[in-house]
């Protein structure tokens, strides 16, 4: 039987999402505990992969067993949860059609990037302090280029082994946020001290999205023209564009799959 697992994850304390050889992973964590819950080695298929150090707020993946689990979906996720480290929670398992594939199956996946403009330290584990004046607007001109149909090479990390890098973006913008120890607890600051860059796409390369934003940066600090995203698209190479920002401000917020309208859930808070 295929189950269904909804899960996020903190990425700091990880290299990644795919199992590797002598280093803390989330699939070699979850395949752990789900083996030590059922008895058996269990393998698990994740939505795509994550870098060292990107984080997850809605994550799906899936796994086979010969039968039905001996406990509730509540009793399992508390088991689970019990025994998987801090950095990794399970939302829910659910009996999937045996057919359902986490990976391809997926239609469209949402990156969040965030970035806060002064120290502070209750962000800085998953936010990028940028203090350079940036110019948003000049940004979000900049990403209308990145919509549509287009070759992302430019923004691939050398030595990838994607068959192609064409990628359609269907969204990408920046907006400011305000966070909830702001919100709640206090917690003094300005108008545009924290900024967040959504893209959602059918597909991503690796580190496309860290390139893009380091990008977007460059031209929000006004050191490249609007049309410099463009430009590279048209033609240019790895070396030619950004340099990509830290891994600690990236994540992913949503999965879009063919039974659902939109995305099941928005975990960064909005609905999309």
């Amino acid at each position: 039987m295929r189950y269904e697992i909804l899960l996020s994850y903190d990425g700091s304390p990880f290299c990644g999402w795919q199992v590797q050889n002598q280093v803390p992973t989330v699939q070699e964590s979850l395949q752990k505990a789900l083996s030590t819950l059922l008895g058996g080695e269990i393998a698990v298929t994740g939505a795509g992969r994550t870098d060292t150090g990107v984080h997850a707020t809605y994550y799906v993946a899936h796994f086979d067993t010969a039968g039905k689990i001996p406990y509730s979906a509540s009793d399992f996720g508390y088991k689970l949860n019990a025994i998987l480290p801090r950095g990794i929670v399970i939302h829910d398992v659910s009996e999937i059609r045996p057919d359902f594939h986490a990976r391809f199956d997926a239609r469209e996946r949402e990156y969040r990037y965030f970035l806060h403009r002064r120290k502070d330290p209750f962000v800085e584990a998953w936010s990028y302090r940028y203090t350079f004046p940036l110019d948003v607007d000049r940004m979000n001109e900049a990403a209308l280029a990145l919509l549509g149909t287009h070759d992302f090479h430019c923004f691939e990390k050398t030595g990838g082994d994607n068959k192609t890098s064409v990628c359609t973006v269907r969204e990408a913008r920046w907006q400011a946020y305000t966070p909830g120890h702001v919100q709640t607890a206090g917690y003094p600051a300005h108008e545009g001290d924290y900024l967040y860059f959504t893209i959602r796409a059918d597909r991503f390369l690796r580190n496309m999205v860290r390139a893009i934003v380091g990008t977007l940066l460059e031209i929000g600090r006004g050191r490249q023209d609007v049309s410099w995203t463009e430009t590279l698209l048209q033609g240019g190479t790895r070396s030619d564009a950004g340099t990509s920002v830290p891994a600690r401000g990236l994540f992913l917020c949503g999965i879009r799959y063919p039974e659902t309208d939109g995305f099941p859930q928005d975990s960064c808070g909005e609905t999309s």
